[in-house]
């Protein structure tokens, strides 16, 4: 099962850095669109518009990390609530949680911090991009894992 769990994530992580590279979703739309359809897509994928203002720091002010702020949208598809429901407490654990997971890697969860090597940039290098793709797909796969865990996607052998 381990095998399998492993190679389901590597799956996630694949997809969500594939939709960047392509160009087809930036970081937080492509977190986004991984998760939903990992879910089996309880959301039509329009939901994708709702992450659309916040790549490259919310709308290229490189401020929260855009891959974070998908990330936290994709954790409120599962442990969100509606109006009249109480909060889940495992939305604040699971938010706080992916927040310390890119400091801890990243030393921040800031754009402009995470991506100060390139500063000015604009995705110009490969590096940069290249730099946000592994971001990208490192949260969707820490999405997927902790989805995993509280048995809300299950990995079945095939």
């Amino acid at each position: 099962m381990n095998d399998l769990k492993e190679k389901y994530l590597e799956s996630i992580r694949e997809t969500a850095e594939t939709y960047f590279r392509k160009g087809e979703f930036f970081c937080s739309e492509a977190v986004v669109q991984t998760i939903n359809d990992a879910l089996g897509k309880p959301y039509s994928d329009d939901v994708v518009k709702l992450a659309s203002g916040f790549p490259i720091g919310l709308g290229k002010a490189q401020c929260l990390c855009g891959a974070v702020s998908g990330g936290e949208m994709a954790l409120g598809m599962v442990y969100g609530r509606v109006h009249g429901e109480t909060m889940n407490p495992k939305m604040f654990e699971k938010a706080k949680g992916l927040h310390d997971f890119i400091k801890d890697q990243y030393k921040s969860t800031c754009c402009r911090v995470i991506t100060k090597e390139w500063a000015g940039d604009n995705f110009q290098s490969p590096e940069r991009k290249n730099h946000c793709i592994n971001i990208t797909g490192r949260v969707a796969e820490w999405v997927a894992r902790e989805l995993i865990e509280d048995g809300v996607i299950k990995i079945e052998e095939k």
